[in-house]
């Protein structure tokens, strides 16, 4: 990426509409309610030739205090202490307002490229908005239309040399590399190329019911306040991804707006962050189900718990604000037999105690994601696998229904992420699901695969008659065929 694009600018202005065209993807949640961004998502954009990030920001409005909005507001500022180019968006059909005319001065203040676009200019309706717009003392305006695609190819010509002017510095800036390299890595072997999970980054999501601690628990493990926090419920209403390093492991995790009961979720704004948040899960390859010390194993949490399960996903439970709990033995052991009753279904998966706020806890968590990560990419030999299927049929058959013995014939791994199996049998729609469920735990006991999903696939493999589906020939016919073919005598 050459360099970095905020778009700041008031409420419901189009910020997010116009960082969604710019990244390509509907990434960022769009509704008519003012005030839906709060975070600040980062995205890879193009326009033209050009590739920079594009930084969508919370509507920036005339508040100091430590509300919420006012830690929106210091959020939004530190992505203009961040960007490289800050794109100062007005709303072209309302006109120039006291609040634009505000941060406008705080923008001039800040220094060169900042660009005014003067969004919602489709037709007539907006021209006395883009007028108004010169009045702000920041250069000729922008006329855009984020919905419509209107005005990005003039954004285009404004920042492109705008964009060679910062890889031009860049160039400058680079160090010499006028070294001598030894004569053994010239000849044969090239050099090592990276660690793929350099280029692919381990997936995590962490979700939960609202107030859990899931964006203070990112801060913590980022080391800054990266996502905005607060005592209120729901903060979170975009999943907002962050790249990181964490312990020497590079990951990708997936902050996600607070799971309510589905009756409870009523508004527009809240079905979308919900959405947004389980398609999260579908991306990740760990799910991190954080559970509020005080109040664990709701009802909530256990669909939340079941959902990664059913997807297919490595999950760990984290219980969270365990600096408070005052009698922690017998809590962690009551923790740990609720969980062994309540989510049969993830029997040995990791329960890990951490605190968001003081940090205490987050190796323990670190490890216990690389663990269940590990399991979930975990491959068994086929020869083992029938070994072990053999001793597991010996020890208890399966069920004879109608007098038919079912045989278990063959097993293999047919894939990973998570782990999938396939058993060869006779009569694969008689065999009980508790039979099945028998082999997953005895999978998990044998190979060391605790927690993670297991899946298997019974096939049929009965012995068939080759002659089973021909049609039985008539006499004619037989008389037909065997003419001309009688031995002499």
């Amino acid at each position: 990426m050459s360099f970095t694009l905020a778009i700041v600018g008031r409420p419901n202005v189009g910020k997010s509409t116009l960082f969604n065209r710019l990244v390509g993807k509907r990434l960022a949640l769009v509704d008519d309610q003012p005030g839906v961004t709060r975070d600040l998502r980062e995205g890879p954009a193009r326009l033209g030739e050009l590739r920079f990030t594009v930084i969508d920001t919370a509507g920036l409005e005339d508040v100091t205090d430590d509300s919420l909005q006012g830690r929106m507001r210091r959020l939004t500022e530190r992505a203009v202490g961040m960007a490289d180019i800050c794109l100062f968006m007005i709303d072209a059909r309302t006109g120039i307002t006291p609040t634009d005319q505000v941060f406008a001065e705080i923008l001039r203040k800040r220094g060169a490229h900042v660009i005014v676009a003067a969004n919602k200019a489709e037709g007539r309706a907006g021209d006395g908005g883009v007028l108004e717009a010169f009045s702000l003392g920041l250069g000729e305006p922008l006329r855009l239309s984020a919905e419509h695609g209107e005005g990005l190819d003039e954004l285009y010509h404004i920042l492109r040399p705008i964009a060679a002017g910062f890889e031009e510095q860049a160039e400058a800036d680079a160090p010499e590399t006028d070294i001598d390299l030894p004569e053994e890595l010239l000849e044969g072997d090239e050099l090592p190329a990276f660690a793929p999970t350099n280029d692919k980054p381990l997936q995590v999501a962490v979700i939960g019911r609202p107030n859990a601690g899931k964006s203070t628990l990112i801060n913590k493990i980022l080391g800054e306040e990266r996502l905005l926090t607060g005592p209120e419920a729901g903060i979170t209403r975009d999943a907002i991804s962050l790249r990181m390093d964490w312990m020497g492991t590079p990951m990708r995790i997936f902050d996600t707006a607070g799971m309510r009961k589905k009756a409870r979720v009523q508004e527009k704004l809240e079905k979308l962050s919900v959405a947004d948040g389980l398609r999260a899960v579908k991306f990740a390859e760990v799910v991190v189900v954080l559970l509020d010390a005080a109040i664990p194993f709701e009802q909530q949490d256990l669909r939340i718990a079941d959902f990664a399960e059913s997807e297919g996903r490595a999950v760990v439970i984290a219980v969270n604000k365990w600096d408070i709990e005052e009698d922690k033995q017998d809590k962690l052991k009551a923790l740990r037999q609720s969980f062994e009753r309540l989510l049969p279904q993830l029997r040995g998966a990791p329960l890990v105690t951490v605190s968001a706020l003081t940090g205490k806890g987050l190796d323990r968590l670190h490890d216990a994601i690389i663990s269940a990560h590990e399991v979930w990419n975990r491959r068994i030999p086929t020869a083992k696998l029938n070994l072990w299927l053999g001793l597991m049929v010996e020890s208890h058959p399966p069920p004879a229904p109608g007098g038919r013995r079912i045989k278990l014939r063959y097993m293999t791994q047919a894939k990973t992420r998570p782990p999938g199996f396939v058993v060869m049998c006779s009569n694969p729609d008689d065999l009980p699901k508790s039979y099945e469920r028998y082999l997953i735990n005895g999978l998990r006991d044998s190979f060391d695969m605790p927690g993670t999903p297991i899946r298997i696939f019974m096939r049929s493999q009965a012995d068939r008659n080759p002659y089973k589906d021909r049609k039985k020939a008539g006499p004619s016919k037989l008389r037909k065929h065997t003419e001309g073919h009688r031995p002499d005598r």
